[in-house]
């Protein structure tokens, strides 16, 4: 199964973003791609305006002429895309992932549940739960769910889609990835035993550098005496259209018969993780419930 990572600048207009948009597609189908990802919030750029009447105007909506393009797209290249935007949602703006089938069938609406409360998300409407579906690709069906950015700075983000059943998760992202949260991709896809791909702007694109990224979450596989690298891909920082190739055989059968994912949790030990209380040192005025 062959993800497009969309490593893409934006153009600085809606318009812009539906052509560009709609030609990388084309370009990663013509690369081979099963899925085409985009980057965070593609229509608008990560374009979060500090007037609220200006955020309003840059909202799509998700069943708008924007969105559904990509839809009629996704059925006419027979490829999955991932397309992300700002969705118009009451009572502000939402961070959202549209993802369709190969058939144009959308499959899943997740809107980003950590939304950076301490930065311009503020003014954004966080989304409510993690979602998982079948996704039908040209490579075959693989069981999808999305995290948002900062949603990837969790372990329970991509713990609960991993007991959703989640063997390939989409990150679009919109910061620098540097080692660290690099390492945090790497990591969530070891402990789940899950494939993560991230899509990420290029520089310059402000507070981004590209380093969009796989991981297939296989760490250990017979042949081999020790670990191996589970990152198949690491974009650098220009522009472009990145191809990561994951083998679904290999990472169904590793899911089987190794010991991380769900195989040895103890649930029933970890009611501290559902605990709403906070102490110090982490009270933060601007925290949103």
């Amino acid at each position: 199964m062959k993800i497009a990572l969309l490593q893409l600048l934006p153009t600085g207009t809606l318009e812009g973003q539906l052509e560009k948009g709609l030609e990388a597609c084309r370009r990663a189908k013509a690369m081979g791609a099963d899925i085409a990802l985009f980057p965070e919030m593609w229509s608008c750029g990560y374009e979060i305006p500090e007037d609220v009447g200006r955020l309003r105007d840059l909202a799509v909506d998700a069943d708008g002429a924007f969105v559904s393009a990509f839809g009629v797209l996704a059925a006419e290249l027979e490829m999955a895309v991932a397309v992300t935007f700002l969705e118009r949602f009451e009572p502000r703006p939402r961070n959202s992932a549209a993802v369709f089938d190969c058939h144009g069938v959308r499959r899943m609406l997740y809107a980003k549940v950590h939304t950076c409360d301490f930065g311009d998300e503020a003014r954004l409407t966080p989304g409510e739960g993690f979602y998982t579906a079948d996704l039908a690709t040209p490579a075959g069906c693989v069981k999808v769910g999305a995290m948002i950015c900062y949603d990837r700075e969790f372990p329970e983000s991509a713990r609960i889609l991993m007991l959703q059943g989640a063997e390939l998760i989409l990150v679009p992202n919109a910061c620098p990835m540097e080692i660290n949260r690099l390492s945090q991709l790497r990591g969530r896809a070891y402990e789940n035993m899950t494939a993560i791909a991230t899509a990420n702007y290029p520089a310059p694109h402000p507070d981004c550098n590209g380093h969009s990224s796989m991981f297939d979450g296989v760490a250990y596989i017979p042949e081999l005496p020790g670990s191996r690298d589970t990152c198949l891909l690491e974009a650098g920082e220009e522009e472009g259209i990145y191809l990561a190739e994951l083998d679904m055989d290999l990472l169904r059968d590793y899911r089987r018969r190794e010991v991380h994912g769900n195989a040895y949790r103890r649930p029933e030990k970890y009611g501290l993780l559902l605990c709403e209380e906070r102490e110090e040192p982490f009270l933060r005025p601007d925290r949103r419930k």
